[in-house]
């Protein structure tokens, strides 16, 4: 299955939403995995502690925790740390573009 992200809007929209359906499903206790996540838009208390220079480069350790502050379901560390490594890299992409700037993304040199 192909990883595939769906921008969604939400009736807040500072704090954007985006979908990700997972590659490989995260499998939790009792027998039910998640296989589709949401990725809020990170406010800036979901950055503290972190350095923003790693998670736009999209360190796993800084990635890591930041996942579990902006998921919905919300995953567990430990979970993340188990991820398949292109589920990681697909949230990490989406986190990545949620932080540039609309003026840079809009940017086109002449």
């Amino acid at each position: 299955m192909d990883n595939t992200t769906t921008t969604t809007t939400t009736t807040n929209p500072a704090r954007a939403t985006v979908t990700l359906v997972l590659q490989t499903p995260i499998a939790r206790k009792g027998g039910e995995a998640v296989a589709t996540l949401q990725l809020m838009r990170p406010r800036t208390g979901d950055l503290r502690g972190l350095l923003l220079a790693e998670v736009l480069q999209m360190k796993t350790d800084a990635v890591a925790a930041l996942l579990p502050r902006i998921t919905l379901p919300t995953l567990m560390r430990h979970e993340v740390d188990e991820m398949d490594p292109a589920d990681l890299v697909a949230c990490a992409v989406e986190v990545a573009g949620f932080l540039v700037p609309k003026a840079a993304m809009e940017y086109q040199p002449a």
